[in-house]
């Protein structure tokens, strides 16, 4: 899935990702304890998620997120094909969710955490992000971005998925597009197709 011409940058996290060491795996009812616990351990490495509609055969494929000393630093969803702020959008809200953690020497990650040659970091989550995105917990959120190295703690601050969503005009013009096509859709067969105004 690399591809010949690809750069680094433009792999899934999950493709580039070396093979850890599993030091847990279990079904949680939220993401709020997988995460407490990958802090409290100072998990090096990666959670890989299974979220809930996967689970029971409907659709739906798994997400990682990197760790470093327990911290988060890039997320990836392999359902929506989505990375950084928009893969935790993805994320949210399909509990229960199976985890399981692997280790990693911290070198292993470099070639992942680092940013690309042209200085993105497209896959780049804040550290308290997925506590308060996915997990509703502001004080693990608070926690977490404290354990987080000083550079790491200011750099553009605890972004949200939400408005991250919401400044990507073309995701938001599609929603809107999907909404008038259902609409229009409800109003037919309902005969009312006439009293709509464009």
């Amino acid at each position: 899935m690399t591809g010949e011409g690809a750069s680094p940058a433009a792999v899934p996290v999950r493709d580039r990702l070396p093979r850890g060491d599993l030091v847990g795996a279990r079904v949680a009812a939220d993401f709020a304890a997988p995460l407490a616990s990958a802090l409290a351990d100072e998990l090096t490495g990666y959670l890989r998620l299974e979220p809930g509609d996967a689970l029971l055969g409907v659709g739906g494929s798994e997400a990682v997120i990197t760790l470093e000393s327990g911290v988060p630093v890039l997320a990836y969803d392999a359902g929506d094909d989505a990375d950084g702020p928009a893969a935790l959008a993805a994320l949210a809200g399909t509990t229960p969710v199976r985890v399981e953690r692997y280790r990693l020497p911290a070198d292993a990650l470099d070639p992942l955490h680092d940013p690309g040659t042209d200085g993105t970091e497209p896959f780049r989550v804040a550290p308290g992000a997925p506590a308060r995105e996915l997990a509703g917990d502001d004080a693990l959120a608070e926690r977490t971005r404290e354990a987080a190295p000083a550079d790491r703690r200011a750099a553009g601050g605890d972004h949200d998925a939400l408005a991250a969503f919401l400044a990507d005009e073309e995701r938001v013009e599609a929603v809107r597009r999907e909404a008038r096509a259902e609409a229009r859709a409800r109003a037919d067969e309902w005969g009312l197709g006439d009293q709509l105004a464009e």
